[in-house]
């Protein structure tokens, strides 16, 4: 399945060993994230795409919030920082603004990112500054006991629905796309490939830009809601993804229940560092003159 031209991901995309001497910290491994979870493969993807695009380690930033996705933020062998519940994009805008040259990439879960962090997002969205936000979406919140998040569907089941989500649940890339990012996509921890070259492109992309990766957390959302093991949730995957492509000839009742893989948005607007840097420039000449 293609989602967006893959030529840019090659055959190493398959190799880890490599992966984890260059850009890991090895002493902290072997992660501690639960048997079957995706947010490993997802912050694979993400040090793949920084190899393929040959970003440098010096000038690369990873941001990280509260939560299961959060832990990558130790993992990660960069200039890393490990923020407070829900501020992550906070913390990324004051440190892309004080030095634009630097690549930030916010790694979040669900919960952190679109509930207590719900309006950094819209308003780093809407602002349009050059950050990348992956998202581990999976659904629930896991590290702090299976909670229901704003991205668990209607009716499923968590430690605080007992009884179904009434609640109708985010769209995350959505929501970003809606308040003005200029890319926006959705990716999924099956579809490997796809996901890295979403993250590619997105840190290419001058402006904000997020990626909404579908992970699996087969302990607490899976378990609770008899989505059975994280090969059967990964095979779900699998069978019901479909492209933006194939979707936009789908009708409304065949998208139920579907997975909805590929880019939302891709739009050029002013980026906020280059706006503020003008304007201080500007400044600076009107007190000269």
């Amino acid at each position: 399945m293609s989602v967006v031209s893959t030529g840019d991901v090659s055959e190493k995309t398959l190799q880890t060993s490599d992966l984890i001497y260059k850009y890991m910290r090895p002493e902290h491994l072997p992660q501690i994230w639960c048997p079957g979870c995706g947010n490993g493969t997802i912050m694979r993807d993400v040090v793949q795409a920084i190899d393929n695009l040959g970003l440098s380690r010096d000038k690369t930033v990873i941001v990280s919030g509260i939560g299961c996705s959060s832990r990558a933020a130790g993992y990660m062998d960069f200039d890393t920082i490990h923020t407070t519940h829900g501020r992550a994009i906070a913390f990324a805008t004051g440190i892309k603004l004080a030095n634009p040259e630097l690549e930030v990439i916010v790694i979040a879960g669900d919960g952190d990112i679109s509930a207590i962090g719900g309006n950094h997002l819209i308003h780093a969205a809407r602002r349009n500054i050059g950050i990348t936000v992956v998202v581990m979406n999976n659904n629930i919140y896991g590290m702090t006991g299976g909670q229901y998040s704003p991205t668990t569907p209607t009716g499923d089941y968590g430690t605080t629905a007992p009884y179904g989500n009434l609640d109708r649940s985010f769209d995350i890339a959505g929501l970003a796309y809606g308040a003005g990012a200029s890319y926006a996509a959705r990716g999924s921890v099956y579809h490997v490939r796809e996901t890295i070259q979403l993250i590619q492109d997105g840190i290419r992309n001058i402006g904000f830009s997020i990626i909404d990766v579908a992970s699996i957390c087969p302990t607490y959302y899976g378990r609770k809601n008899k989505k059975g093991s994280a090969v059967d949730m990964l095979k779900w995957q699998k069978e019901n993804a479909v492209t933006m492509e194939q979707a936009a000839r789908m009708t409304d009742e065949q998208k139920k229940g579907k997975l909805i893989i590929g880019v939302l948005r891709q739009a050029q607007y002013p980026e906020f560092t280059y706006q503020y840097a003008r304007l201080i420039a500007r400044l600076a000449k009107e007190r000269e003159e």
